[in-house]
Order: C-alpha cells, then sequence, then structure tokens
C-alpha cells in the first residue's frame, strides 16, 4: 500500500500481520540455491560450523584392515577352544601367537586377540591359556565403523567437531559446503558518529551495525559494513548499489520510516521491488522487506530494539535458508507475568522479560519498554509475545517464554524485586565474580511493588525503604501491612543519604522542600509506590505542601540515576535521590535525611543457595568497601537482621 504526502513523495507504511509478511518475503526467493555459485570446496580441518553442500560418502573403510582393539597375542580362535583351569592350551610365540598392540593389523591367519592379562608365561618362547577366545573377539574389523562408498553425512548438514572427525576417519579430506552469505550493512544518518568519537550534542554513536555485524555472524553470514552514509538519497542509493555488487543481502540502517530524509523504501523500490513495508509488531513496525536486483534487502528500524527484533524476525531465516538449514526457533518456557501488560491490539508486541524460579514458579518481570533501549536488550532472559488482536496480558497470566540464555543459567538467578539502590549493582557484580553459577535479577517497581512482589511469590527478596508516618519506623509497619500472613526477615543493606540533585553550583540556590514550589523551579519525581516518593510525601505533609503547588510532581521515574540524568540534560533543575547517582553523573547534591534501605525476605527463602550466598556478601569488608566508595552510603549495620529479632547478623 502507498500514497503520497502533501510534499509529494511517495509514502509506504502498511500494518501488515507478521506471518503474512514474512511468507512475502521469504517465498520472494529461491533460498536453497544450487549449483556451483552456492558452494565452495574447503579442506575439512577448516569446515567447523559449515553446512554441508554435497553428501560426503566414505573413500575409504573404517577400519581398512583387521585391527587389534586390546594389547595382547592375535591367534587364530580354533586354537583356544578345549581351554581350561585344569586343562590350558599352550601357545608358541610367533608360531600360533603374535604379539600385538591396539590398533596393530592382525597378522595373517589370526582372527583374534588374547587380553595380555589372560596370558600366562609358560617357558621360553611359550604362552599358557585357561579360557578360549571366540572368532573376532577383541578385533576391530575391516569396515566395523565406516565402510567405502557408504553415507557418512548428508546435504545440508551443520558440521560439528565429531563430524570432521568421521568424514577424515572416511578417508575424505576435502568437503563441498555452502558458501556464508555476504551481508551488506550500511548505516545511514547524517547524525551519527564513529563509535571511537565523543559525540557532541545532537550526535549519535553509531553501534547498530557492529551489533548487526555480530547477529550475522552468529547466524553462519559474513557482515561486510560501510562508513556511515549522510541523509542524501544519491550517496544512500549509490551506496546500495555498490554493496548489492559485492554481497548477497542487503542491510540499510535506519531511514525505514517516512520522514523528510527517510529514504530507504524509496531506494529499494527504484532499484528493485517493494513487498512490504510496514509489520504489525511492535517494536519494528517501519521495516521494510524488499529485493534489490533479486537480492533480499531489509530497510533495518534505526532504533536498536526495532533493528534487532527486525532482525531475528527477517534476516536469520533468510541466512539459514541460503545456508541449507532448517528454521531454528528459540527454546521455550512457560513462566506466571508479575504485572499487568497493556499493549496495543493491532500489533504483536515483543516484550523482554526477566526471569527468575521463585519456589516452585517460574516468574516473568516485564523490562521497561521501549524501542531505543538497549539495556532491555542486555537485561532480558527471553522474550514474551502479545498477540494482537489483545490489548494486553493481566498480571499472574500464564505465558510462553521464548528465552534468550539457557534456562539453567535462568534458575541460578536470585529475584529481587522493589527499590533501586546502586549497591544492588555492586552485590550483582561481586555475586557472579564469586559464584559465576548465580546471578542477582533485580527489577525496579518501588519498595510497595517489592513488598507486593513477595505476597504473591514473584520474588526471593525485596528492597525496600519505606518510611511510616505515624511511626516514623521503616519498612517494618509496611510488612505488618502487606505481608500479614507471611514471616519475614528484614535485614538492613545499607543506610544513605536522600537529597536534592541540582545541576553543578546549584544555580537554583534549592535548599529545601519549600524550594521545590517556586515557580522557576522544574521538579522530576519518582514513581508511585517508591520509598523517595514516599519520603517526599511525608516531608511534604510535615510541611504542608501541597503537591500541586510543585511544578513537575506528577513526572516520574524509576531510578535514582533517572533522575540524576533528568537534571544533568536539563529536563529538570532538582530531584529527589542519593548522593552516589549525583556523583556519578558529576552534579551537585545537597544532602536532605539519612534514611534506611533494608531487604525483606520471605523465611521460605532464606535457605535459597542464591538467597544466601547474597547475604554472605554484603557483610564483607569487600561490598563494604565498594559500597562507602559511592559516597552518600554507611554500611555500618549490614547484615543486621532487625526484624522480627534484633541484634542478631547473619553471618
Amino acid at each position: 500500500m502507498s500514497g503520497r504526502d502533501h510534499t509529494g513523495r511517495t509514502v509506504f507504511l502498511e500494518n501488515i500481520p507478521f506471518e503474512e509478511a514474512k511468507r512475502a518475503f521469504l517465498n520472494a526467493f529461491c533460498l536453497y540455491g544450487e549449483g556451483p555459485g552456492f558452494e565452495e570446496t574447503l579442506p575439512v580441518t577448516e569446515c567447523l560450523g559449515r553446512v554441508l553442500a554435497q553428501p560426503v560418502f566414505a573413500r575409504l573403510s573404517s577400519p581398512h584392515y583387521h585391527a587389534a582393539a586390546m594389547d595382547g597375542v592375535a591367534v587364530d580362535a580354533q586354537a583356544t577352544f578345549g581351554a581350561r583351569e585344569r586343562e590350558p592350551v599352550t601357545l608358541e610365540i610367533d608360531k600360533t601367537a603374535f604379539w600385538v598392540d591396539t590398533g596393530d593389523m592382525l597378522p595373517a591367519g589370526t582372527n583374534a586377540v588374547i587380553m595380555v592379562e589372560h596370558l600366562h608365561r609358560f617357558g621360553e618362547g611359550l604362552l599358557e591359556i585357561i579360557a578360549p577366545v571366540a572368532p573376532w573377539e577383541n578385533v576391530r574389523v575391516y569396515g566395523e565403523d565406516i565402510v567405502e562408498t557408504e553415507l557418512i553425512l548428508p546435504s545440508n548438514h551443520l558440521l560439528r567437531p565429531v563430524d570432521l572427525g568421521a568424514i577424515l576417519a572416511g578417508g575424505v579430506r576435502q568437503v563441498s559446503v555452502r558458501k556464508r552469505p555476504r551481508v551488506a550493512i550500511i548505516p545511514t544518518g547524517s547524525e551519527l558518529v564513529s563509535p571511537d568519537i565523543d559525540p557532541k550534542p545532537g550526535q549519535i554513536v553509531e553501534f547498530n551495525s557492529t551489533m548487526l555485524s555480530a547477529m550475522v555472524r552468529q547466524w553462519g553470514g559474513i557482515p561486510c559494513v560501510t562508513g556511515i552514509i549522510e541523509d542524501e538519497l544519491d550517496c544512500i542509493k549509490e551506496a546500495v548499489e555498490r554493496a548489492c555488487a559485492q554481497s548477497e543481502i542487503i542491510l540499510i540502517g535506519a531511514g525505514s520510516s517516512h520522514g523528510r530524509e527517510d529514504y530507504t523504501a524509496r531506494i529499494i523500490e527504484s532499484l528493485g521491488e517493494i513487498f512490504v513495508h510496514g509489520v504489525a509488531i511492535r517494536p519494528g513496525k517501519p521495516v521494510v522487506l524488499g529485493q534489490v536486483k533479486g537480492k533480499p534487502a531489509i530497510g533495518v528500524p534505526g532504533y536498536p530494539v526495532s533493528a534487532v527484533i527486525a532482525m531475528e524476525l527477517f534476516l536469520k531465516p533468510v541466512i539459514e535458508g541460503m545456508l541449507g538449514l532448517a528454521q531454528t526457533e528459540p527454546e521455550t518456557v512457560n513462566a506466571v507475568l508479575t504485572r499487568k501488560v497493556v499493549s496495543p491490539a493491532g500489533a504483536d508486541e515483543f516484550l523482554r522479560v526477566k526471569l527468575g524460579k521463585v519456589g516452585d514458579t517460574l516468574v516473568a518481570t516485564p523490562i521497561t519498554r521501549g524501542a531505543a533501549l538497549t539495556t532491555s536488550l542486555v537485561r532480558a532472559d527471553g522474550t514474551v509475545v502479545v498477540p494482537r488482536g489483545t490489548e494486553g496480558l493481566m498480571s499472574s497470566a500464564n505465558v510462553t517464554v521464548r528465552l534468550h540464555k539457557p534456562l539453567q543459567e535462568i534458575l541460578g538467578q536470585v529475584v529481587i524485586i522493589g527499590s533501586h539502590d546502586l549497591t544492588l549493582d555492586i552485590i550483582a557484580d561481586l555475586l557472579k565474580r564469586k559464584h559465576p553459577e548465580i546471578a542477582l535479577s533485580s527489577a525496579h517497581q518501588g519498595s510497595l511493588g517489592g513488598l507486593i512482589a513477595l505476597r504473591r511469590q514473584e520474588a526471593h527478596m525485596a528492597g525496600c525503604h519505606l518510611l511510616d508516618e505515624e511511626t516514623g519506623e521503616y519498612n517494618i509497619p509496611f510488612i505488618i501491612k502487606y505481608l500479614p500472613e507471611t514471616n519475614v526477615t528484614l535485614v538492613t543493606l545499607v543506610y544513605r543519604q536522600q537529597g536534592f540533585i541540582v545541576a553543578p553550583g546549584n544555580p537554583k540556590k534549592i535548599e529545601s522542600v519549600k524550594d521545590l514550589t517556586r515557580p522557576d523551579v522544574q521538579f522530576v519525581n519518582r514513581q508511585k509506590g517508591s520509598g523517595t516518593r514516599l519520603l517526599l510525601d511525608y516531608a511534604l505533609k510535615e510541611k504542608n505542601i501541597d503537591s500541586s503547588e510543585i511544578q513537575g510532581y506528577d513526572r516520574e521515574e524509576f531510578t535514582h540515576t533517572q533522575v540524576a540524568a533528568s537534571v544533568k540534560s536539563n529536563a529538570a533543575d532538582a530531584g529527589l535521590g542519593i548522593l552516589s547517582a549525583a556523583r556519578a553523573l558529576g552534579l551537585d547534591f545537597i544532602p536532605w535525611r539519612e534514611e534506611r534501605y533494608d531487604l525483606a525476605i520471605p523465611d521460605q527463602y532464606l535457605d535459597h543457595t542464591g538467597v544466601k550466598r547474597v547475604l554472605d556478601l554484603v557483610v564483607t569488608g569487600e561490598f563494604k568497601k565498594k559500597v562507602e566508595g559511592l559516597g552518600g552510603y554507611s554500611t555500618r549495620d549490614a547484615g543486621t537482621v532487625i526484624w522480627p529479632r534484633k541484634d542478631r547478623k547473619l553471618t
């Protein structure tokens, strides 16, 4: 479907269902090409991971002679018949018995081997045996493993280390393998700069081509990356034409939508044909699928998450087809979703999730969505597809998760949901250093969100710093309220300094909560349910300040570092957070209050191996030194159980 915009440009942007788009794209090409142009002959020793273009038949038998399978003597089995303990048989060396080592060819006239441990010396040149051997006993007979002309491996087989050995054993030294398709990757965008250049405002580091190249290699192709091409139609078109002459697949990075400088669809149409522009997936809708001079061409969206999804859905099956491989699907598991997800009804959404086994249940926690969020790709353990035609998934829904990493690695994760704190990053690193089989899977849903996750048995522990307005006590009143039926141990992790994160030099002279009400101050808040948000609300109530007086009170971020980023980028003048976040981004910090940050752990998980490892770490000098080095922290009570029993340390 196409039309023209107000400038007269041709506009393509459809909303084709994923399965239909994939079928239209793949069916346009002969992916299982035959003939000399699609294969090459290489030494077997260089073919690990390559795909056979022709079947491999044995040239030699293996073994190609009757071979001794044991150290001992070769004999004619018939000469041993009748041997008994009371009626031993005597053999004469070099006449009726011949010394052989494992692998030696059997002497003529022999058809069995007596193991050396079953021989008894009986005079010079004589041996005595007390048990017979059967014909061909302890012998690897001619062709036992492989017989010449026999099929060793069929076409389209992905060669493994054991396959290389079998091929060589069959006397074959060279094999015909499918050529690895060359994939041209053309990054476009006048705003892009090389990764070795520090970007200025308005510039973006070009990292997509590195990421896409690695995916191409992983799937068996050869990436061929051009330099960065500016947003000029003729320049991009020329780069595509050059790439088409040298590659089997063309990827054009960015420019796949229909903005003023989005030329990808027009270039593919002018040089070939567009099959689909716009697929009903999220992220990744603007993908362009077509052909240039008969070769597959994909307009890859510029946002990294969209790009990865487009590559997985459309490029991977093309490469597999060119290599003669069946399309592979990721391993899947069933899990329980930890929170409600709202999704547009008209598209399949590929939702990134963190996974962890809590009790007997595998739980999936959605990661912050966004086509530009590269970290969501890094943190994700798997993907849940929210099918089009639905408006999302309910909390506690049973979902199918496509795994991004081995299930065994996921099962070793400790799941912590709750308030964000930089000390959790230190725990995650130390845990992985000292116990590679265990990982910390953290999700930032606020302190209350963490306690609710514990109540629903969706996490092993929750990080929380909830101040009760009536008692002035941290966390305990909320545990009693939200987890009345659960035995919970509350362990202090750190004390931390909360304060105002402001620009260097504090140009707005912000010193107190009252300053946030000034009309010249733009504030950025934490999300509802977070301990920082409750602390602010408690202070506003103390000072009789209405939240409506604060500009930006309703603008929410989910982590302290995101609050600091808002201040650094001049999107806000101040935010409430911790010193380490301000220091990390080179900002000033106005101390306000010290608070206690605890780990709430249901007693049923105290014996969990990963939980025990975490608690072992937080009392170590190494952990405390790293935390204190962040600034704004005190580890004076790290590891102390403060509820239900006081003055007890988990050591």
